[in-house]
Parts: structure tokens; sequence; C-alpha cells
């Protein structure tokens, strides 16, 4: 018995491993966030291992029976629409049980959003901090509040619909002329990434419709 957390490509199919590819092959049962999503995926690489839905709306209500599949003697492999599972993704209730019931846990290497998007970003990379997604509505001001004090480079990811809006916050929070880097679609055929202050920023994205999956890089207080 074993549970693996499988990263997939966030953008290009070719950014795929050849040990993920054999992993999703020899196990017994692949958990994915979306079956639509992923079954491209693993039709790209003649994967036929059954799959099962897991995401944020039902991985409370399965995660004991995916336990005891484990227990059984069950290999489980989880995957996400892209990335690493438990990075801002389903993951992290399963590995815990897991650990606990003493079963076998490996996460494999692979793609995250956010590290090609910090490199590509310029600001400092040898210590940063990672946010995630900052709250939608209650303790979102008081996340942005904390977040003008810290010396580290900040990492935050956002909705194409929101992006615009947390900039503003940002700038009404802690002042335009923070360095900030936003990169899109990283890794497609369409990946962007501006650099600059808040302001200047805030003025490239406001003057078009976003789309895409986000990686917000903003520069710590000096």
């Amino acid at each position: 018995m074993k549970l693996y957390l499988v990263p997939t490509p966030v953008g290009n199919l070719g950014d795929m491993t050849y040990r993920a590819v054999e992993v999703l092959k020899s196990v017994d049962l692949i958990l994915a966030e979306d079956t639509r999503t992923s079954r491209v995926l693993l039709q790209h690489y003649d994967i036929d291992t059954p799959m099962q839905s897991y995401h944020i709306f039902n991985e409370h209500q399965i995660v004991d029976r995916i336990v005891e599949k484990l227990e059984s003697g069950m290999s489980i492999a989880v995957i996400t629409d892209a990335g690493t599972p438990g990075i801002s993704d389903p993951g992290f209730l399963l590995v815990r049980d897991a650990v606990r019931k003493q079963i076998e846990v490996e996460c494999l290497p692979g793609a995250t959003a956010f590290v090609p998007a910090l490199i590509d970003s310029g600001l400092p990379c040898d210590r940063f901090v990672f946010e995630g997604f900052l709250p939608h509505k209650k303790g979102r001001q008081t996340a942005i509040q904390r977040l003008a004090d810290e010396n580290r480079t900040m990492i935050i990811y956002e909705s194409p619909f929101r992006l615009v809006k947390l900039i503003e916050q940002l700038i009404d929070t802690i002042g335009e002329e923070r360095q900030v880097s936003v990169s899109r679609e990283i890794s497609k055929m369409h990946a962007e990434t501006v650099r600059g202050t808040l302001r200047q920023v805030h003025d490239h994205f406001a003057s078009k419709e976003v789309k895409g999956e986000i990686v917000v890089i903003l520069a710590g207080k000096d």
C-alpha cells in the first residue's frame, strides 16, 4: 500500500515527467480533482488507470474510505488539475490521515506554478513566503494589512477576475510604488509576465480582459 502525490503540468503537457507517467500507469487508482480535465492528460500519455473524483467539496466525506482502500493494500495516486497536490489544492487531509495510519506517502517532484513565477519575477527569491489564495471576503483586508510589513518576497495566487481588485487593495494599503510581478498562463502559448510598480502593473491589466491562472509575486518591505 502506498499513497503517491503526483504533480501534473501547469500548462504545457510536455512538462509531465517520465516517472509521473510510470507511477500513474502502475497504481490501482487515481484520485483526480476534475476527472474531465485529467482525462485529457491521461489519454495523452495512454494511461488507462481507473479514476475517482477527489476535490475540496468531497474530500472530507470520502477521506476515510480512501484510507481504507490504502489499508487494504491498494496503491493510489492523487493528481490535481495542474501542479502539485496539496499546494492550494486537495491533498493535505489525505496525507495527514495516511501518515497517522503509518501508510507510506511519497510526493514526486514536479510542476508547481509559483516556482517559475518567482524566478521569472526578478525579485529576491532567497527568502520568500507563500500565501496562496487570500480570503475572498472575511479577513481579506486583515491579511493584506499583515503583508504590508512583510520583509520577504510574497507569493499570492489569485483569480483572473479578482486580480485588478487585489492590486487596487494592495495600492490602498502599501502604496503604488512597491515592486510586483504578475505571471499568468505559465508554460502555455500565451504565457505573460508583467513586472513593475503596483501602479504600472495595475494599469496594464485594468485595460484588458484578464485570463488564465494568476501568480502574483510581491516585493517585501525595504
